[in-house]
């Protein structure tokens, strides 16, 4: 299964012989599996198999399910209110004769009156008819998947893309520390001279301490794993399934390695304005990978 986007729209209509049964079911960004379920009166026996059906087809995200019945379900809807039409029928009675009105009530008026029409009491649905509700559920769901995953690809590609030019730029900033490395050490070794001034100390413990300072500000882990993190970043979307939480995880801890780098480029001089430059266009595009995985499955 490819990668899923959390956004998408489904509607299906499906004949049964009490009417047309409609599903409509909407989903958008969530952290987690959030469902709400909106049914006809009388079908809240079939929530509870609606849900786990829903459960088998999705892992994240919100969730508006809502199921109506329309046409030959509407029997019971056409009870009309005797009392009330008998009460109106006598009001108008009453009226006409203490007025002097020759006239006879008209019914379509009367039928009009709001609540002339009431529904019984709801009748839970028969076997057959929670079938084709749940069958219509799942035909639903499963076109909305659908959509899922063609606008999941098209993330993915998006991703893809980034993930390169992230590598592109990893790339760049190892080349720059590779040249930086010894000018740095020497520029080092050159300050701490100035700084002690003519105060006595070893050539070699200097060279050690500086290899030292050289070293606590080498970002050469911080590069390595930015690359790892990378690969797996690719190797998730190529897996497929329910990749969100991960690729985001991974993105959090890439934006991380770039603070690193950025903070430890700051007084390096040329090559480090240099990094600086690659370390915040990587941050770049490892925040805009973050808006795109947040509407992933």
């Amino acid at each position: 299964m490819s990668v899923r986007s959390m956004t998408g729209f489904a509607r299906v209509r499906r004949s049964s012989p009490a009417g047309e049964v409609v599903v409509e079911i909407k989903s958008l960004n969530h952290r987690a599996l959030d469902l709400h379920v909106h049914l006809p009166p009388g079908f809240e026996t079939i929530e509870t198999r609606l849900r786990e059906l829903m459960r088998r087809k999705a892992a994240r995200g919100h969730f508006q399910v809502r199921v109506t019945l329309e046409a030959g379900f509407s029997e019971r809807a056409a009870a009309w209110n005797r009392p009330l039409l008998a009460a109106w029928i006598a009001a108008f009675r009453q009226a006409a004769q203490e007025f002097g009105i020759s006239s006879e009530p008209d019914l379509n008026a009367a039928l009009s009156i709001p609540g002339m029409f009431r529904e019984g009491p709801a009748a839970e649905p028969d076997e057959g008819l929670a079938d084709s509700v749940l069958a219509a559920v799942e035909e639903a769901v499963d076109c909305l998947n659908a959509f899922r995953e063609r606008e999941g690809s098209q993330i993915a590609e998006e991703l893809h893309r980034r993930i390169a030019a992230l590598a592109e730029l990893t790339g760049r900033m190892e080349a720059v520390r590779a040249e930086a490395l010894p000018a740095f050490h020497k520029r080092l070794e050159m300050r701490l001279r100035d700084l002690l001034g003519e105060a006595s100390l070893d050539p070699q413990r200097l060279a050690q301490e500086a290899a030292l300072l050289v070293e606590r500000s080498d970002i050469g882990e911080e590069l390595l794993r930015l690359k790892l993190h990378a690969e797996q970043a690719a190797a998730l979307l190529e897996a497929g399934g329910e990749a969100g939480k991960k690729l985001d995880f991974l993105l959090q801890e890439m934006g991380r390695e770039t603070n690193t780098i950025l903070s430890k480029s700051a007084g390096a001089g040329e090559p480090g304005l240099v990094l600086t430059d690659l370390a915040l266009a990587a941050k770049a595009e490892i925040e805009k990978m973050r808006e795109q995985t947040l509407n992933l499955e």
